[in-house]
């Protein structure tokens, strides 16, 4: 069967779309995990599906791992998605709706980048000291729609993401869901460098929306950064995180930056 598909990149995070509306699709973790592989799939980080909604939101995206596994929210991803679903519906509204498996998400349109609200965060906790290969290290983590783990380090460049990601990602303080972990580098009292070990593709993506999300609101607790935050991705990419503080939480917790078609066309599945 010709499957056709769209491929997108936010900040470097790079996305399989596809267009379910009409439910004809019949997706597994195998044949998701072929799709986004990059020697003999399309390629991509994740795969985003675009349904109908059934909750009065605008559209319903379904989010998924390069191993195929399905997660609750993507960043990055629902900037892709948001601007994948206009495209393919035709829809010229401002501002929308996404359902997701985290909840409601809003999203607004800017040309070429789109901003969306995330869910509230939850479960944050500064200062945890976990035990690892490298000793204790601290860490501090919060939920933005998927769970991250944040570390504050001197030189990202010359860390060891890979190992250490790998390390905390299964780590029995993150059992059993696992998380993402995020290597945060200050770089002024408004801008960071952040690079991400993300949970599901079991290595380092140029950029992850969740994820920097993540590392702002953290930082404006350790370190005192105020919104809006500059982040700077493995990408290249700037990306902006915005959120207000209420009763020592956060609301209003919003992502933007771009989200590009790279190509489309057909796959045989």
């Amino acid at each position: 069967m010709a499957l056709a598909f769209w491929k997108m990149s936010g900040a470097g995070n790079d996305f399989v779309c596809l267009d379910n509306r009409k439910g004809k699709l019949r997706l597994n973790r195998k044949r998701i995990a072929a799709l986004c592989h990059r020697q003999f799939g399309v390629g991509a980080d994740g795969l985003l599906v675009l349904e109908n909604s059934r909750n009065g939101a605008d559209y319903r995206m379904r989010y998924y791992n390069a191993d195929g596994g399905e997660a609750e929210m993507c960043g990055n991803g629902a900037r892709c998605f948001a601007r994948f679903a206009q495209k393919v519906t035709k829809n010229k509204k401002k501002q929308v709706v996404l359902q997701t498996a985290a909840g409601p998400v809003g999203a607004e349109y800017f040309g070429d980048e789109v901003r969306v609200e995330l869910t509230p965060p939850a479960g944050l906790q500064l200062g945890r000291e976990v035990a690892t290969s490298r000793g204790l290290l601290q860490v501090h983590s919060v939920n933005t729609g998927v769970p991250h783990a944040v570390l504050f380090v001197e030189d990202v460049e010359t860390f060891d993401i890979v190992a250490i990601g790998r390390e905390l990602r299964y780590h029995n303080a993150f059992a059993p869901k696992g998380t993402n972990v995020n290597f945060v580098q200050p770089l002024s009292s408004k801008r960071l460098r952040v690079r991400t070990y993300e949970r599901g593709v079991e290595g380092e993506t140029l950029a992850c929306g969740t994820g920097v999300a993540a590392s702002a609101l953290i930082a404006h607790k350790v370190l005192g950064i105020e919104s809006p935050v500059e982040i700077k991705v493995q990408g290249g990419d700037v990306l902006g995180v915005y959120f207000e503080t209420q009763d020592g939480g956060f609301t209003g917790v919003k992502l933007r930056g771009p989200a590009d078609f790279v190509f489309e066309g057909e796959i045989d599945v």
